[in-house]
């Protein structure tokens, strides 16, 4: 039985006298205890929206959400606010993107990371701020007691970001979700956080949800990995399936524009043309039709439905045909 099971996902966002806008498109997705999974996209394709809703921390007023997002059988969105409140920090743990504006900036770090402690654990202060600095010891902050006295704006903004990334481990959630967990980091702190979060995984068994636009990230921590754009998921793969023979077209654009280590002397980064504003209504058909290099007509007439290919899922008419090796044949 999966850890969490995300069915049909639906985020509208409201504004008065103005057209409601789909962010998050029906998404389902499962993640089971110890795998980590991927929610992969340009900016703006929906995948921290999907966080925040599966969290319940969007705002009250302004959007609808519906489907339902199952936590061991039960669903979050369908549970008090105070149920909710007992089960973030204890059993569902998250790294949000932007540190300083996710901590608060009146109270000392360490208040921040023992008041978790004392209120998920019952632990004592005395013990919760011992935790606390073993805490900022294991995510890479030097001399971690003293930083429990000082305040964000005092710490760097990598040393913010190690701050937030603890706070959400004090508990040792069962499912922890890392929206872009890495981004203010310099490469060697970029690859500690990372072998932490694989050891949390490794170790207790926590199912972890990768949210990122760094292949990087994905190819060396993320077991299956979901693609999205446009508020929807558009290819569904295993990590080595994915790298290996992308399918669809958005997929294979994000690979084709990362430099490569064997690529030769000069060659040239081939980037998705337009942005990601450069989109359809799903109603009206692919929304990446205006920027995919293989639409064919049946494109802009009906949004094609995501279907098992090769061992995960696909929406695409057209998709990016396997390269097959001199000599092999055609599969």
């Amino acid at each position: 039985m999966a850890l969490l099971e995300v069915r049909d996902l639906t985020v509208k966002f409201q504004r008065r006298g103005e057209q409601s806008f789909t962010a998050v498109d029906g998404v389902s997705f499962d993640v089971e205890p110890g795998q980590t999974v991927g929610l992969v996209g340009e900016s703006g394709c929906g995948k921290s929206v999907t966080s925040l809703a599966i969290m319940r921390l969007l705002a009250k007023r302004g959007n609808t959400v519906t489907g339902s997002v199952s936590f061991e059988g039960t669903d979050l969105l369908k549970i008090s606010d105070k149920d909710m409140r007992n089960r973030r920090g204890r059993d569902l743990g998250m790294v949000f993107q932007d540190p300083l504006s996710s901590l608060n900036p009146v109270i000392p770090i360490g208040l921040q990371i023992t008041e978790v402690l004392e209120r998920h654990r019952d632990m004592p202060r005395k013990k919760a701020r011992i935790e606390a600095a073993e805490l900022l010891d294991k995510v890479g902050i030097p001399d971690p007691t003293r930083r429990l006295t000082e305040y964000p704006h005092q710490l760097s903004g990598g040393m913010r970001q190690r701050a937030l990334i603890a706070i959400a481990l004090a508990c040792k959630p069962r499912l922890l979700i890392a929206d872009e967990p890495t981004t203010a980091l310099d490469v060697t702190i970029q690859a500690q956080i990372l072998a932490l979060l694989k050891e949390l995984v490794q170790d207790t068994g926590t199912a972890l949800i990768m949210i990122t636009h760094d292949l990087g990230v994905v190819a060396g921590l993320c077991d299956e990995v979901n693609v999205l754009y446009g508020g929807k998921i558009v290819e569904r793969a295993e990590r080595h399936a994915l790298f290996a023979e992308p399918r669809h077209p958005y997929t294979h654009g994000l690979l084709a524009s990362i430099p490569r280590l064997d690529a030769g002397r000069g060659e040239k980064l081939i980037p998705i043309k337009g942005s990601v504003s450069d989109n359809i209504p799903w109603e009206d058909g692919c929304a990446f039709a205006p920027r995919c290099p293989n639409a064919v007509d049946s494109c802009r007439g009906t949004a094609p439905d995501l279907v098992p290919d090769r061992g995960g899922l696909l929406r695409c008419y057209n998709p990016v045909l396997p390269v097959v090796a001199a000599g092999e044949g055609t599969r």
